[in-house]
């Protein structure tokens, strides 16, 4: 069956290449052999160039834009302060979009839903039907006037709601128009021989993720700390950057406020403290995974989202089982003894019990391994992911 060209407009809120930005990537990849051509809308950073080689057409602003209503950082007492900056950055959003009012765009794709108040500005300039991409969980429905308000405003201007899986799907209204769809991952076949590493290497343990302490990083460098302390043959190895570069001023106004930490000097301060050096290496930003998981026996996801991120199912695909801190994981998210173990929070002591099982089990680590690779190509194959996104594009635009 032919397929149709499609233009869409793509608004992405962050530079930096987070989990977020590598999913966009890995979906337009596909759309884009299915004809679709894209044009992003995003901040100046270092994710741009990345984009332009997956075949987008990139327009950089200062910032968009955003509206937190999530779970774990919607406004509330000393953040309210954060959204001073979301209307110092305002303007140059809305100049952005004025300026692509001439363009021609058949959909208008909203890659997280903090950008919800802007794209329905873009929505009402361009005339395009919106589809919003909800990648963080949201605040339970019902929880307040902004959490209605979010739902209220969904309801009423978006076309198409993408959660990414079952566990942001439910803390979205029940009555909106809902289409799940997964993240998914492209690897070459060849790439997913298991590792052959030595086998009296000490067990490899992975943390993937910008540097924040919401990822529950500090809880995972105690954790190395207790396996030390039991003489447990394991090391971390750890790839990711801050969040954000501040410096000056703003920097120091932040930290006071408590809003952004040199999180990396943090931990590195932590490593030199519980003399981990041997047991904990510090990689910085990895630009391609593909190349460090085969280095891994498990991964680690201490988030204190109580969600399982990007990681896990990055992993999955190479046989890896993976440590997530989940109260009741979904299918789509972690299979429990299964695909990997749950702990009920990041507690450091939970993860390193749950650490220190996989890393003397041999035969589980396998086991959960085999299981977790197979549940990964039935959930996160990326083509069979962009093609339901791609019937989406067509279901709203022939509706429209």
């Amino acid at each position: 069956m032919s397929k149709l060209p499609l233009r869409i407009l793509y608004l992405h809120p962050v530079a930096a290449f987070g989990g977020a930005s590598k999913s966009l990537i890995e979906l337009f990849t596909r759309l884009h052999a299915l004809g679709v051509q894209g044009t992003v809308l995003t901040p100046d950073g270092p994710v741009c160039e990345a984009f332009v080689k997956a075949g987008m057409d990139v327009r950089t602003v200062r910032g968009l834009s955003q509206f937190d209503n999530t779970r774990f950082s919607h406004y509330r007492r000393l953040r309210w302060i954060i959204l001073l900056r979301e209307l110092l950055l305002l303007p140059f959003s809305l100049t952005a979009i004025w300026r692509l009012r001439h363009e021609k765009f058949d959909l208008l794709h909203v890659n997280e839903v903090t950008l919800l108040p802007l794209a329905i500005l873009a929505k009402w300039l361009l005339r395009v039907p919106m589809l919003v991409h909800v990648r963080s969980l949201q605040r339970a429905p019902g929880s307040g006037f902004r959490t209605k308000l979010v739902n209220a405003w969904l309801r009423r201007y978006a076309e198409a709601v993408v959660p990414i899986d079952h566990t942001v799907a439910a803390t979205l209204a029940s009555d909106l128009p809902l289409s799940i769809v997964h993240n998914g991952l492209g690897i070459e076949s060849e790439a997913l021989v298991p590792s052959s590493r030595n086998a009296e290497e000490p067990v490899r343990v992975g943390f993937l993720g910008v540097l924040i302490p919401l990822k529950g990083i500090y809880e995972l460098i105690e954790a190395m700390r207790i396996l030390k302390a039991r003489n447990v043959d394991i090391e971390c190895l750890i790839a990711g950057e801050n969040a954000r570069k501040l410096s000056g001023m703003k920097a120091w106004v932040l930290r006071k406020l408590g809003f952004a930490d040199d999180v990396r000097a943090n931990v590195e301060r932590m490593i030199d403290g519980y003399g981990l050096q041997k047991h904990v290496r510090m990689l910085g930003f990895v630009g391609d995974v593909r190349s460090l998981y085969p280095q891994l026996d498990i991964l680690c996801f201490p988030s204190h989202l109580d969600a399982a991120g990007r990681p896990v199912f990055e992993a999955a695909f190479y046989s890896i089982p993976s440590v997530v801190a989940v109260t009741n994981p979904v299918s789509d998210a972690l299979l429990h003894e299964i695909t990997g173990l749950a702990i009920l929070r990041p507690d450091p002591a939970l993860l390193a019990d749950a650490l220190q099982r996989l890393a003397e089990d041999h035969g589980l680590r396998q086991t959960l391994g085999r299981q977790a690779r197979q549940w990964a190509e039935e959930n996160f194959a990326i083509e069979a992911n962009a093609q339901l996104m791609y019937d989406v594009y067509v279901r709203l635009l022939s509706r429209s």
